[in-house]
């Protein structure tokens, strides 16, 4: 998206080409040298934009190039058969494209991306996805919570990006309106926005200690320079003052000799000169009234910056050490009778380590398949890296089946124990396949 703004807005540069078409050839052989991705680098839908700014650039890059080795009306012929060409060659490549993801039901796209572009998608036709917390819209407190202050300081960061605008400022920009749109989908993807909001925060806290800081400077060399000064050898100015006398006299004298060839030319032209030179003196000073503020104002607004960062760095730590830095194996909680430790998970993992055979499979939900691998050392039915989601729906009927026809499944499956979690209570049950319904009437509580 930064590289095609920039080609749009007449921004193209060597640098640009240099920047990028290494970084989709190299990206794409690297992504593709990982098994899971493979050839998906180069089939999916979602690298199909990057590969179409990447003939776009050699396109620019082409013209600007034959630009420079042709004359105006060469170049203006050359410039129609090449948009003759590349229209024809941009329509087949797209028909090739539409016919290649037109036999997909997804048109290339895998789930996940579907549901970040229409966040409706998910709950519509992949449940799976829709069900995991991590994968729902986040609240307007869960913004405050993660990046607190950053939350109005973007706004402020934003500003200074457009005073003026560069090719870094817009990908900055780019890089918000993407990630703040993203994150406001899915909530794991915040982790996409703490980036860029730390450094459009970062970007208007050093404008702002710029203009205080400039302005504590330009307040105190005023209230200096307008102190009582005392010419002569006693003061303290004196050779200050001395100095500012020698360079006006050596500045009289230059005027002097260089005046004698401007007063031949005519009153026009002097009045000309004149009106440039008051227009360009008058400007600074515009400027520096505009951008200075009172010193007491500058000193005080430093001072709350500087404590505005230090809350954020204790709010940081604080949610760092409460909120990101708990297991979600031992749970925890706070009351007035004090700390309560929920401790079933490990207890029920120590328990299938110590009590079952080293071949036994366990059968649970997909959220506990990496803890029952890890923790248990068992064999799962499905985890967190299980894609295939029929798989899922199996384990999921027999989870939410009645008993028999549950027993019947997991039987089908092999399966030796259940891991159940259920209520408000963390507990589990594991019991053995041979102590289900089906075979007798015990029930399991």
């Amino acid at each position: 998206m930064h590289v095609l703004l920039c080609i749009v807005t007449g921004r193209y540069s060597s640098r640009l080409y240099i920047a990028y078409a290494p970084l989709v050839i190299l990206g794409t052989l690297l992504a593709a040298l990982v098994p899971v991705v493979g050839f998906n680098a180069v089939l999916t839908s979602e690298h199909f934009a990057s590969f179409l700014v990447f003939i776009i650039l050699h396109v620019v890059a082409f013209v600007y190039y034959i630009k420079g080795l042709l004359t105006p009306r060469l170049f203006k012929m050359a410039m129609t058969l090449v948009i003759t060409v590349g229209l024809a060659v941009c329509f087949a490549v797209v028909a090739i494209l539409v016919a290649l993801v037109a036999s997909s039901p997804t048109k290339g796209w895998s789930g996940r991306s579907l549901s970040l572009l229409d966040p409706t998608y998910a709950s519509k036709y992949i449940p799976i996805i829709a069900s995991v917390s991590e994968h729902q819209p986040p609240t307007w407190p869960s913004y405050f919570m993660d990046i607190n202050v950053l939350a109005f300081l973007v706004p402020a960061g934003i500003i200074s990006c457009f005073l003026p605008l560069s090719d870094a400022s817009s990908f900055m920009v780019l890089y918000l309106v993407t990630a703040v749109y993203f994150s406001g989908v899915m909530v794991r993807l915040m982790l996409v926005l703490a980036p860029a909001a730390c450094i459009l925060s970062g970007i208007a806290l050093s404008s702002a200690f710029d203009v205080l800081t400039r302005s504590m400077k330009f307040q105190l060399s005023k209230l200096f320079d307008d102190g009582p000064a005392i010419s002569g050898n006693g003061s303290p100015n004196g050779s200050s003052a001395s100095t500012v006398n020698t360079s006006s006299s050596k500045n009289e004298k230059t005027e002097k000799s260089e005046a004698a060839p401007k007063e031949k030319q005519s009153k026009k032209n002097r009045r000309k000169d004149k009106e440039v030179t008051e227009s360009v003196s008058v400007k600074p000073k515009k400027e520096k009234r505009l951008s200075v503020l009172p010193l007491e104002a500058s000193i005080v607004s430093t001072l709350l910056l500087i404590a505005l960062g230090g809350f954020y760095v204790v709010h940081c730590v604080w949610a760092a050490a409460e909120a990101y830095s708990a297991p979600s194996i031992v749970l925890t909680s706070r009351s007035r009778e004090g700390l309560h430790v929920f401790d079933d998970f490990r207890e029920a993992y120590a328990w299938l380590s110590h009590n079952t055979d080293v071949d036994d499979k366990v059968a649970s939900w997909w959220d506990y398949g990496y803890q029952t691998t890890a923790m248990a050392n068992r064999t799962v039915i499905v985890d967190n890296n299980t894609w295939n989601n029929t798989h899922i729906a199996t384990v999921g009927t027999a989870m939410s089946s009645p008993e028999k026809a549950a027993w019947e499944i997991f039987d089908s499956l092999d399966v030796k124990y259940v891991l159940v979690v259920f209520g408000g209570r963390c507990f589990m049950d594991l019991r053995k396949r041979n102590d289900w319904p089906g075979t007798s009437k015990s029930q399991i509580s």
